[in-house]
């Protein structure tokens, strides 16, 4: 765990003098977490960082699909026992399959937590890939069209009086990558509000939720929040600069995880449609309050052409969304521009 302090002062119209700190972790989720948050001191601050550390830990071993844990049915423990027999589990766990599936409701199948069997194909042969770039593959369309056979959520049987679930279907997966990080961050900022920590800002490896207002100079100001350039190659890092209170961050691109096989590159974002890579932009971006949903719609917008996905993000309340097209032109929603700060 490295953890990385930097204190600032701040004074004026603050009643208290309070400083400003902020705290990385590297054993989240599989990425970069960071922490910024104000406290009167630096054991103050500290204590939030762990209290936050430690209960996104606990999500991480609740939702993690690779790996096991001492005395911890997980998403993976789920998934080996599929076929076999019902898990009994965490609230968090059923909890978060529930929200996954309004996700599927809500965007018409682009988002499907038991579509792992597809998905696992796909990190194999971007594993051996990345390992082994001249030998890189596509997963062939016969094997893909297999495993989406096994892609049916009625058969993730959920039995809230016992607390389990049952994969009915025994060569079913479940992949909650679209959903965790978000879902996690959005549970974890409300655990973290209930018990003091009033202004800050979580990211969770580029998922970005804002809690309260930032302090500059004594004024409380909304917090400036990032919209990565696609182009990593760009001197110009960030496509906008937005200004958020309470809402939420989550882009989905091209450039996040990716292999190349004879010189054409194929990312993680998964079209279950066609079950290849979706290929009508370089990135979407989805701010809104909630920030599992805004994970879980930055990638079904993703998956959608851009008309289809205009009319989702154009029906929901307090939502937006930027899309980037593979000719680097841009397009937002109608209420986009009110959160780039000038």
């Amino acid at each position: 765990m490295l953890l990385i302090i930097i204190a600032v002062n701040l004074s004026g119209c603050v009643k208290i003098e309070t400083k400003r700190y902020e705290a990385s972790f590297l054993d989240l989720f599989d990425t970069i977490t960071t922490i910024v948050g104000y406290a009167e001191d630096k054991e103050e601050f500290t204590d939030h960082a762990q209290m936050i550390h430690d209960k996104l830990m606990e999500y991480h071993e609740l939702y993690d699909i690779y790996n096991s844990y001492d005395g911890i049915n997980n998403i993976k423990t789920i998934n080996d026992n599929a076929g076999v027999s019902p898990v009994k589990v965490d609230q968090r766990i059923i909890d978060l399959l529930k929200f996954s599936r309004e996700a599927y409701q809500l965007t018409d199948g682009k988002v499907n937590e038991a579509f792992g069997a597809v998905l696992s194909v796909w990190h194999q042969y971007r594993t051996e890939g990345l390992d082994n770039p001249d030998k890189a593959e596509v997963p062939p369309m016969e094997i893909l069209k297999e495993k989406e056979k096994h892609t049916d959520m009625n058969n993730v049987i959920i039995n809230e009086n016992e607390s389990t679930v049952f994969l009915a279907d025994p060569d079913m997966r479940l992949d909650v990558g679209a959903i965790a990080k978000g879902y996690a961050a959005e549970r974890v900022c409300e655990y973290a509000m209930e018990h003091g920590f009033a202004n800050g800002m979580l990211s969770v490896g580029g998922n970005v939720r804002t809690i309260g207002r930032k302090l500059d100079g004594g004024k409380e100001v909304s917090w400036s929040v990032g919209i990565q350039n696609p182009d990593l190659e760009s001197a110009q890092t960030n496509l906008y600069i937005l200004g958020l209170s309470d809402y939420s961050l989550v882009t989905s691109g091209v450039y996040e995880r990716y292999y190349t096989v004879n010189g054409k590159q194929y990312h993680h974002i998964i079209d279950p449609d066609t079950l290849m890579p979706a290929e009508y932009f370089l990135s979407v971006s989805i701010v809104c309050r909630d920030s599992g949903m805004a994970d879980a719609l930055s990638t079904a917008v993703f998956n959608m052409p851009f008309e289809e996905g205009l009319k989702l993000i154009e029906s929901l309340e307090n939502t937006e969304a930027l899309w980037v097209f593979k000719d680097e032109t841009m397009k937002s929603s109608s209420g986009f521009e009110n959160y780039i700060k000038k």
